[in-house]
């Protein structure tokens, strides 16, 4: 994976709306799947137009593709951060949903996420009661194929003057190597956050990359 191309490539979405218009479906989904082969943001528009350019819901369906390429593209490079440290193990199957690597033989699937509105909590509070945070997380997750209750790591992304675009902090990917980096060097088991919801034993952690 060139990283440095990568971030070119997310960076050109920017000049896009972020608009979802809707919650994740399976049928969005499959519909878009195409983003998981495309890595150019070029060929990206292409595919977007030769698949729904007549559709009715045109605008709906290219907005979802704009979405999910940049953030799986985003996600696949942290992923790949992770795992070049040495006490990190890629899982085998790059398709598995539960997990996507090993630290310390823990198992965890991760996802990157902005500060949610939703959670009416302040930074400061959040920070400061990080088993809430990850539980409003786990509560409010998509009820679509990538459900679950798994271990998970939250990375967090918040531009703290200007909240509306802490969604384009997933393109600044070198910034957040150095930020995985330097969570994993003092990684330590026991400072998890391990807790029981929906009676499922769950650990899990937040990474906050804040500008």
């Amino acid at each position: 994976m060139n990283i440095l191309q990568l971030e070119k490539e997310l960076k050109k979405r920017l000049d896009f709306p972020y608009v979802w218009g809707r919650k994740q479906t399976n049928n969005f989904d499959s519909a878009t799947n195409f983003i998981y082969k495309t890595n150019s943001f070029k060929a990206l528009l292409a595919q977007i137009d030769a698949n729904f350019k007549n559709q009715d819901n045109y605008v709906d369906l290219k907005n979802y593709a704009l979405n999910r390429w940049f953030n799986f593209w985003s996600a696949k490079a942290i992923e790949a951060f992770f795992c070049e440290h040495e006490h990190v193990t890629a899982h085998k199957n790059s398709k598995d949903k539960y997990t996507d690597f090993y630290i310390s033989n823990i198992p965890f699937d991760h996802k990157t996420t902005v500060f949610p509105k939703g959670f009416n909590k302040s930074l400061p509070y959040a920070i400061e009661h990080t088993q809430e945070l990850i539980e409003w997380f786990y509560k409010n997750q998509s009820k679509q194929k990538r459900y679950h209750l798994k271990n998970r790591l939250f990375l967090v992304v918040l531009d703290f003057n200007n909240p509306k675009d802490s969604w384009k902090l997933k393109s600044e990917i070198l910034w957040l190597q150095n930020i995985v980096s330097t969570y994993l060097s003092t990684f330590d088991a026991q400072n998890l956050e391990s807790f029981y919801f929906q009676n499922q034993l769950i650990k899990s952690d937040v990474i906050w990359a804040i500008k």
